[in-house]
This record gives C-alpha cells, sequence and structure tokens, in this order.
C-alpha cells in the first residue's frame, strides 16, 4: 500500500491534499470481526510512512495508534454496518492524524497556519479518503476473509 501511494496516490492531489492509503487499510483491517493482528500492522505501516515521510517516527505511529484503537472500538460498537463504520472512523481519522501532523509541523518551525493546514491539505485530503475508502475496504475486507475464513460448524 506504501506503494502504491507513494508512486501513484501522492500525484493524485486535490489542492494540497492527498489520499492515504495506509491509514484506510489499517482502518479497514481493524474493522474485520476475525482480525486479531491490527497491532502488528499498526508498528509496520507507522514505521514505514515515518521512514519515507519528513514527519518524526512517533507521529505516524502515534497518529496511527489512535485511529485503529477507534476502529476497534466502533467495531465493538457498530459491527453490523462495517461500512458505515468504515466512513466514520476514515473522517474522525483523518481528522485525527492531520491535527496531529499539523501539531508536530507547527511545534517544528514551520510555518502554516491552521486556516492554512485545513482549507489547503486536510479538507481535500478527507475527500479522497472518504472516495478511496470505499475500494480499500472492499480489497481489505477480501483479503481478511482469504487470510481468516469464517469456520462453520456441522452437527451429524
Amino acid at each position: 500500500m506504501l506503494m502504491i501511494q507513494s508512486a501513484i496516490i501522492s500525484r493524485l492531489t486535490l489542492l494540497n491534499g492527498s489520499g492515504d492509503l495506509v491509514l484506510l487499510a489499517l482502518i479497514a483491517w481493524a474493522l474485520h470481526e476475525r482480525v486479531r493482528s491490527a497491532l502488528a500492522w499498526l508498528l509496520v505501516g507507522g514505521l514505514l510512512v515515518g521512514w519515507v515521510s519528513g514527519l518524526p517516527l512517533l507521529v505516524p505511529l502515534v497518529g496511527y495508534g489512535m485511529v485503529v484503537a477507534l476502529a476497534r472500538v466502533i467495531r465493538r460498537q457498530v459491527w453490523q454496518i462495517p461500512l458505515l463504520a468504515m466512513l466514520f472512523v476514515t473522517f474522525w481519522g483523518t481528522l485525527i492524524y492531520h491535527a496531529l501532523t499539523i501539531v508536530t509541523l507547527q511545534f517544528n518551525g514551520t510555518s502554516l497556519t491552521w486556516a492554512e493546514a485545513l482549507t489547503h491539505v486536510t479538507l481535500p485530503s478527507l475527500f479522497l479518503n472518504l472516495i478511496f475508502a470505499f475500494p480499500v475496504y472492499a480489497l481489505v475486507n477480501d483479503l481478511a476473509n482469504w487470510l481468516y475464513p469464517e469456520t462453520v460448524v456441522r452437527h451429524a
């Protein structure tokens, strides 16, 4: 996902915002009811994004961690409607991750105002993430169903 994000999705920008496939894949993976390895993929995704991006390593780890935690809580509460949960967590997860990123950039001395960041980066990224959420959810859900098949108990 990171390679697709770096090579293709980062070129599909809206103003200065772009989609975050790693975030979307982590959300979809964490929302699947049979998946138990969301924490491992959170660490892999967070470390790789931290390595590729110019952000401090902890920002993707903490940001993605907060979003995966939200997805796990939502999964327990709204598990009957997983696509709605995907959109809900994508909305709030994008805002959480971008807020953490903006605070970090401002702390490091970047002259980026909240209004500028929201209108030029966060809202366009949010729009793109909501669009990309559908195909990413479908792909990740199929992968999870293939890796974690539902067990059927047959009575004799």
